[in-house]
């Protein structure tokens, strides 16, 4: 009994922060997470993991997109970059890019399927049965692009349980949310669910009109709509299970502009013009078939699948309606991308007499196109030129000009191929009945191919390649090829069924690529396009128990020596006639260090009440010799970016029984982050000072399952940059402010 109470609190405490929709889990509920590619109990896993999600949660009721799951971490931080892009930071290691060429640093999964871009991670959340964050390097079964950590998105499946729920919410900014989901038996063994979100909102950020001859339209302060539909079908015999899944989502709203800092502007404000102003078409699609067979007293497992993705959007680059009061300094920017990859995953498992055993095969295959656009002013769809040139585009025409005219757009496209392979295992050995030593390794064979070309556009329609310092037309092709080894070792020690301690050892890569910005010249595919691979060794002891009923903690020290981080490099670009603008691309530092503490407790003192809560203090520190950009003093003893000393969450539940089949339940979660860099160069106008995000929820819910709710979120109405980037000053964007909405909820 104490072994299932000790492993159902700390889950109880992450599920009821989302929503109050759901029953309260039974205390004697055992909550069993994936993290390890297997079945397995929370606490019998020697690394941390946090868990957002359970058999009952409201599903995903309360999340707009994959960023939001950072307010129920501490330790976890997410950079946002181009409206919908996300990297997630865990305990301070991830690059911070606004490509999408630049997978993150915690891989991230949706059903087990591996999202090879940040790109993948922009569309909305919804279904979802929980969240499982893996921190610390993950190279033994995770492999690649997981050096801080892995986030694993599952989705509900479906059961021979009739089960669904509509849901309905409208709130401030005229926010229209409607969601709902069917599954149950259908005959023959096979069962099957549906689901579905729509999301609508006007622009939450308020453009305000900084120029009296240039116009600011509300739109650019960021409109949503969008839509997702997920399907699933399984088929279920006495020992064999086959599982296909198919979703697709739409983004059709408008992108949000950035906020230039050079700018006087308030709360929850930006203040740009019309002509960057673009609507959004972004779709992301895939299908997988997932199989389970069993082989004697083992378990063949069988993942197969294929995800997808084609973006068209843009938003204004600069950030204001006139630089400097020069409307010729303006820049807006447009990507057009497809994106396709298939990945394939076979593992082997079951228990011997010494424990449990794991190997494992796995393949994919991605292909990358993008054509980015840079122009300034109005656009001519049909010659591609703007109303006035791009500041950036004359300095990229070389010593010889392919005609008299004025360089006034700049165009960029880049094809990447890539394809992987790796053979792994993962080994839990039992030496005592207490003391089980944990062993895996994984070996990766990574071949990438990119090629492509930048051009300039003249105001007479010639088009000529870029030749920026007379170094040969930027056209060009390069490979990288890596073969690369990295795994894990753990010895846990189980004092009983309510107390384990462990020490561990982890490895993990983060591949490296080619930059898919303005390609300047030939050196593009040989030097300043290219980034090489970063890695992350991590040193860990942590414990996990349960003191008391009702009480839960958690606790781990850590240490993470992280070689040849991978970091947007920031570079002063001269222009003809004098003055200068800000480029930059992603490179690598020579290396960095990150160590903390962290500690979470959950406690149920009574059936009614409910308290939880995290903490992380984290130091990190740069050390950079080699001069980079020209700058290395500007780099060394400083923090790494989204790198919060201390960032911490709280959270409380009040459920009362009102009597005649009626409860009120009343919750409050927060969470604190303290002050942080946006970038590795760690200027002062580039940090984001700390601050606390705070939501609450009161609901009246019925025993028929009828349930309404009012909601409010970021109560204390907090202004907060969540990415930024150098151009004509610095330019970030913010996050969204307060929100209100009310709801009503039918679950069968």
């Amino acid at each position: 009994m104490l072994r299932r109470k000790l492993i159902s609190l700390p889950l109880f405490a992450a599920v009821t922060v989302p929503c109050l929709f759901q029953t309260a889990l039974a205390e004697t509920d055992v909550i069993t997470v994936t993290a390890s590619k297997r079945v397995q109990s929370l606490s019998d896993i020697a690394a941390s993991v946090d868990v957002i999600g359970g058999a009952q949660i409201d599903k995903a009721n309360g999340f707009n997109s994959a960023e939001e799951i950072t307010q129920l971490l501490s330790g976890v931080q997410a950079a946002v970059a181009n409206g919908n892009q996300i990297a997630f930071q865990i305990r301070g290691i991830g690059a911070v890019d606004h490509q999408a060429l630049t997978p993150t640093a915690a891989a991230v999964y949706l059903d087990g399927v591996f999202l090879a871009t940040n790109v993948q991670t922009g569309p909305l959340l919804y279904d979802l049965e929980r969240i499982e964050v893996l921190k610390g390097p993950q190279g033994s079964l995770y492999g690649r692009n997981a050096s801080s950590g892995a986030v694993n998105f599952i989705s509900a499946a479906p059961s021979e349980e009739t089960t669904g729920y509509l849901g309905w919410s409208y709130g401030r900014f005229d926010r229209l949310d409607a969601s709902g989901a069917i599954g149950g038996a259908l005959g023959g063994g096979f069962s099957g669910r549906i689901a579905g979100r729509y999301l609508k909102q006007d622009a939450a950020l308020d453009n305000v009109q900084t120029d009296p001859d240039i116009s600011a339209p509300k739109r650019a302060g960021g409109e949503r709509d969008e839509f997702g539909l997920r399907g699933s079908l399984q088929w279920e015999g006495e020992a064999a299970r086959f599982l296909f899944r198919a979703h697709y989502e739409e983004d059709n709203g408008v992108n949000p502009a950035p906020r230039n800092l050079n700018l006087d502007l308030g709360k929850h404000e930006i203040s740009v013009g019309a002509d960057g102003i673009q609507d959004t078409d972004n779709e992301f699609y895939g299908v997988s078939l997932e199989s389970v067979i069993p082989v004697g007293e083992w378990e063949l497992f069988s993942l197969t699948a294929l995800e997808g993705y084609g973006q068209d959007y843009g938003f204004d680059f600069d950030g204001a309606p006139a630089p400097f009061g020069d409307p010729t300094l303006n820049a807006n920017l447009h990507y057009d991308r497809e994106f396709l990859q298939w990945s394939e995953e076979i593992r082997l498992q079951g228990d011997w007499a010494l424990g449990h055993s794991l190997i494992g095969v796995s393949a994919a295959g991605e292909d990358f196109e993008q054509e980015y656009l840079i122009w300034c002013g109005e656009l001519d769809p049909a010659t591609l030129l703007g109303t006035c040139r791009y500041v950036g585009a004359p300095g990229r025409v070389g010593p010889s000009p392919a005609s008299p005219g004025v360089a006034t757009t700049l165009i960029t496209d880049i094809d990447q191929t890539r394809k992987t392979a790796a053979i792994f295992t993962y080994n839990d050995i039992n030496l005592t009945d207490a003391l089980t030593l944990t062993l895996g390794g994984r070996y990766t064979y990574e071949d990438i191919k990119g090629e492509g070309q930048g051009v300039h556009i003249f105001d007479d329609g010639v088009i000529a390649f870029n030749n920026r310092d007379g170094l040969g037309p930027a056209v060009g092709e390069n490979r990288i090829k890596e073969n690369r080894f990295s795994g894990n070792a753990a010895l846990s020690y189980r004092f009983s069924d309510a107390a384990m301690i462990y020490a561990s050892f982890s490895n993990g890569y983060k591949s490296g690529g080619f930059n898919g910005e303005v390609q300047n010249n030939a050196a593009h595919f040989r030097d300043e396009g290219l980034f090489r691979a970063e890695t992350v060794n991590a040193y860990e002891v942590g414990y996990k128990g349960e003191p008391s009923p009702g009480l839960a903690l958690r606790a781990a020290a850590f240490y993470q020596d992280y070689d040849a981080p991978q970091a947007r490099i920031f570079v002063n670009f001269a222009l003809p006639g004098g003055g200068s603008i800000i480029s930059n691309s992603l490179s690598n530092l020579d290396k960095a260090e990150a160590y903390g503490l962290e500690g979470s407790f959950d406690w149920t003192p009574s059936p009614a009440f409910t308290l939880g809560g995290s903490v992380t203090l984290l130091e990190t520190e740069i050390s950079q010799t080699t001069d980079i950009g020209g700058n290395a003093a500007l780099f060394d003893g400083n923090p790494l970016p989204f790198a919060s000393e201390v960032s911490a969450t709280g959270f409380a539940r009040y459920v009362r029984e009102l009597g005649g089949g009626v409860s009120f339940a009343l919750q409050a979660n927060a969470k604190y982050q303290s002050a942080f860099y946006l970038d590795a160069e760690g200027l002062e106008d580039r940090r984001q000072e700390g601050y606390t995000i705070a939501d609450a929820e009161a609901a009246l819910v019925f025993d028929n399952g009828l349930a309404l709710a009012l909601r409010g979120r970021n109560l204390l109405d907090k202004d907060y940059a969540v990415s930024g980037f150098g151009f004509i000053g610095y330019n970030v964007f913010v996050g969204p402010p307060r929100t209100w909405e009310i709801a009503i909820r039918k679950s069968f």
